[in-house]
């Protein structure tokens, strides 16, 4: 790009010239970036911060925090309550949904976020982030409760993450497009640095933890197999496998070069529908990979028109390049129907 242009000038010019976000949208999305300007200041210090190690508690899933888990929530937290643009936020570390304080103006848009993705990379330097999602607050009541959290996906006013790389990158969408923006360190502020992202369609890489073979679902395993097989096999290609175990660094991969990403349900736990939260994770990150050309599905279906029932929901994910996750997921239907 011969012109880059700041986060703000980007916001600006969606707002003013292209119709696509009210103001109050535009505020919240740069006091979000301004959060996680923070949270990346936090996570680059690391051990000189003494930031890393457990916190000693668990989040509602009953996952072990992180004290950085906790830091990042709280700063989230703190950078949003008190702008005017939010009625309420709702965390993948919190148990209940967090109402503004009545002391501060309330506005019309709901914020969830997973402060930090991929906690378990925390202590090892590996890349990590936030991930977050805006919705709507239905206008027919006053007040706010859990239930206005509980929107389909594809009502998503804007999604986004941002990860804690070798560069800090901001990745956005306000429902037209996928653009990056990248840190500044020097200068503090968000630089634009790639317009409308797209997914390639096809794809010779895939994203899946191995170690969970033995309990995948016989149309996962089928897939895989076929990949494995490699230029001998039904794909007539070789594959090359990453996993990162961190959802905001395996899904950035796929997005600057292509790929798909799986976490699906298994035999361990058969009672639940997937391992990853609907609200926090899935939905702003199948949200983000649709405006750029790819695909999310739970196996059956489309993540972004699940109808979420509660707010910690779990569900199953397949999302990336095009045909490979239409590949997959015609492998769960087919296995479903018998034919």
């Amino acid at each position: 790009m011969s012109h880059r242009i700041s986060l703000t000038q980007y916001l600006i010019e969606q707002q003013r010239e292209h119709g696509h976000i009210p103001a109050q949208l535009r505020l919240l999305i740069e006091v979000v970036a301004r959060a996680c300007k923070g949270i990346a200041i936090s996570v680059n210090k690391g051990a000189l911060g003494g930031v890393l190690g457990s916190a000693g508690s668990e989040n509602v899933q009953g996952e072990v925090q992180k004290k950085l888990d906790i830091i990042a929530n709280e700063v989230l937290i703190e950078a949003n309550e008190w702008g005017g643009a939010l009625a309420a936020m709702a965390s993948e570390e919190m148990d209940s949904i967090h109402v503004v304080p009545n002391r501060y103006p309330q506005g019309e848009y709901l914020l969830l976020f997973d402060p930090l993705d991929g906690s378990s990379n925390i202590d090892v330097n590996v890349s990590i982030g936030t991930i977050f999602s805006v919705l709507k607050k239905s206008a027919d009541h006053p007040g706010v409760s859990t239930e206005d959290f509980l929107q389909p996906g594809h009502q998503q006013a804007a999604a986004g993450y941002c990860v804690y790389g070798p560069q800090t990158t901001l990745v956005l969408t306000l429902g037209h497009g996928v653009a990056m923006f990248t840190l500044d360190r020097e200068q503090g502020s968000w630089v634009q640095t790639a317009i409308d992202v797209r997914i390639p369609e096809d794809t010779k890489e895939f994203a899946i933890n191995m170690s969970n073979r033995r309990h995948w679902d016989a149309p996962v395993t089928r897939y895989i197999d076929e990949c494995l097989a490699g230029k001998d096999g039904p794909r007539g290609k070789d594959f090359n496998m990453r996993w990162i175990a961190s959802m905001v660094a395996d899904v950035h991969r796929i997005l600057c070069r292509g790929g798909i990403f799986m976490y699906p349900w298994d035999k361990r736990e058969p009672r639940k529908p997937g391992k990853l939260r609907l609200m926090y994770e899935a939905n702003p990150m199948g949200f983000i990979v649709e405006q750029a050309g790819g695909a999310a599905t739970n196996g059956l279906e489309r993540i972004l028109d699940l109808a979420p029932t509660e707010l910690h929901q779990r569900v199953s994910v397949v999302l990336g390049s095009k045909n490979e996750v239409e590949r997959v997921t015609a492998y769960h239907r087919e296995s479903r129907t018998g034919t």
